[in-house]
């Protein structure tokens, strides 16, 4: 029997759904499946309609996860973190280091004493002047963040990822966000505490992409994510789909059974098309599919 179907049916449908799109989510998903016909001409459409929208000073439409965002883009279909288009996005997205409106700014006995104040939480990216509400904010993968701290967190991660896969892991403020990450991953033993869930899941995926010195924190909370997965694959209080890209992302091996034992959330969530409906459709597609595939060890 084949690991298709296996799936229960899960990866062909997501296949067949893939097998048509255009876009830069029926790229990737085609290069999992080993499926992709040499589509150059599609890959250089894509990238250069990312990078006409990215405007003189690096933003994308001024949204700024939309322009965090475009850095993962570019570099998934295969832009270089020196090339210009990723360049301009990116010193722009450092820039947001050291500015007011990070997560831990400002300091009060409470939180000093929980740590997540300025003494403790360096580096962070601030992702709007701290007099500006930004939640409810929805990340790319369909993850709503609606509390303002954790959307500050989560954006900044967010943005830390893209530092750290563009080369950028030796810059001192990015030192400084990824030590503060491991100091706060510390508190990180439990999943109904201050730090809920989904902010612990993003911090997660950024130590994960940080180097093999935190490989031990994040093995630690693989096993802290796998404690508390429910009977059916899901987590309470937390999105599925933001726990299996950051599960994929730690290649972790014992992830990979985590992962498997999603098999029944995901069918119930599949609709006929293939996909698990919106918000963040094709993205979360995509997210299953390289989850499903990479526990199977074929991606």
């Amino acid at each position: 029997m084949s690991s298709r179907q296996r799936g229960g049916g899960l990866i062909e449908r997501l296949g067949l759904f893939f097998a048509v799109e255009a876009s830069r989510q029926g790229v990737l998903a085609r290069r999992a499946l080993g499926s992709e016909d040499r589509e150059v001409e599609l890959v250089s459409r894509l990238l250069d309609g990312l990078e006409t929208e990215i405007r003189a000073d690096g933003t994308v439409g001024g949204a700024v996860v939309h322009s965090i965002w475009r850095v993962h883009e570019l570099l998934d279909l295969g832009r270089g973190g020196g090339e210009p288009a990723v360049q301009r996005a990116t010193t722009w997205l450092l820039g947001l280091q050291g500015k007011p409106g990070g997560f831990g700014d400002g300091c009060d006995k409470q939180r000093h004493g929980q740590r997540i104040c300025e003494h403790y939480v360096r580096g962070f990216f601030a992702p709007a002047p701290p007099e500006q509400r930004l939640a409810p904010i929805t990340l790319p993968n369909g993850k709503v963040f609606r509390v303002e701290p954790a959307a500050r967190f989560a954006i900044s991660c967010l943005a830390l990822r893209g530092a750290l896969r563009t080369g950028h892991e030796d810059r001192p403020a990015v030192e400084q966000h990824v030590a503060s990450l491991a100091g706060l991953a510390e508190q990180w033993t439990g999943w109904s505490g201050f730090f809920a869930p989904d902010v612990i899941v993003a911090g997660t995926h950024a130590l994960a992409l940080a180097g093999p010195a935190h490989q031990p924190t994040v093995e630690r909370l693989v096993k802290l994510i796998a404690e508390h997965q429910a009977p059916d694959g899901t987590w309470p209080n937390a999105d599925l789909f933001h726990i299996l890209e950051m599960l994929r992302a730690t290649r972790d091996p014992e992830a990979k059974a985590v992962i498997q034992r999603t098999r029944p959330a995901l069918a119930s969530r599949q609709r006929a098309d293939g996909t698990f409906g919106s918000p963040g459709q094709q993205e979360r597609a995509l997210i299953a599919l390289r989850a499903l595939l990479w526990a199977e060890g074929e991606s």
